[in-house]
């Protein structure tokens, strides 16, 4: 696509400067290897059962509580990657990731292996007295792809709030996914509004 030639160009260009700076400087100094960040969601996109505030994109993986993480690949990359938190007054809680990856087949590699941990995450064990149960709410037909699953687990124990509902959305555009995660322990999920947004995610890549 256009956008990802004028990002290579980029990085030839780069790499031209370090060349000229690594003459004077030495093996120490290298190009900056991180590309300009693909297009993210506005608090416009979330969907308008909740009133959403957010916190500016930053770069990285984030904090946000996700009980799949663990499950994801080793080696996951430290650079080309961005995240941006959505929260409510209490009650809900999202969050973006983008990562672009060096080639398209890593970025299919990691979107594949995600979707996995992501339906298997239900089945992994629970604190006594969880159950957990998944749900796969299917495709979104948007560029290279996207799957929207998620999870509903109940705390027999707890005393309040019980249930805790997961959407965790998957989408690819060439050598970029994007993560598009929500939870929240208050209602049912917005399946198709969360389709739309994740389909927004998607789009806005590039």
């Amino acid at each position: 696509m256009g956008v990802r030639s004028r990002v290579r160009g980029g990085c030839v260009l780069l790499g031209a400067v370090a060349l000229a700076v690594g003459a004077a400087a030495g093996p120490a100094v290298a190009a900056d290897q991180w590309r300009p960040r693909p297009g993210t969601l506005y608090i416009s996109d979330l969907p308008t059962t909740e009133s959403w505030r957010a916190n500016p994109v930053v770069r990285g993986w984030g904090q946000g509580y996700d009980p799949c993480l663990a499950g994801w690949p080793e080696g996951k990359p430290e650079v080309n990657v961005w995240n941006r938190d959505f929260t409510t007054a209490e009650t809900a809680f999202a969050q973006q990731k983008v990562i672009v990856f060096a080639a398209e087949a890593e970025a299919i590699a990691f979107a594949d292996a995600t979707r996995r941990d992501y339906a298997d995450c239900a089945n992994r064990p629970q604190r006594p007295g969880v159950t957990a149960t998944g749900f796969d709410h299917g495709v979104v037909n948007v560029e290279e792809g996207a799957t929207l699953q998620g999870m509903r687990t109940f705390d027999a124990n707890a005393q309040e709030r019980p249930d805790f509902n997961y959407l965790w959305g998957v989408g690819r555009d060439g050598d970029t996914v994007t993560l598009v995660l929500w939870s929240s322990y208050w209602g049912q999920p917005p399946v198709a509004a969360w389709k739309n947004t994740l389909r927004t995610a998607v789009n806005k890549l590039y």
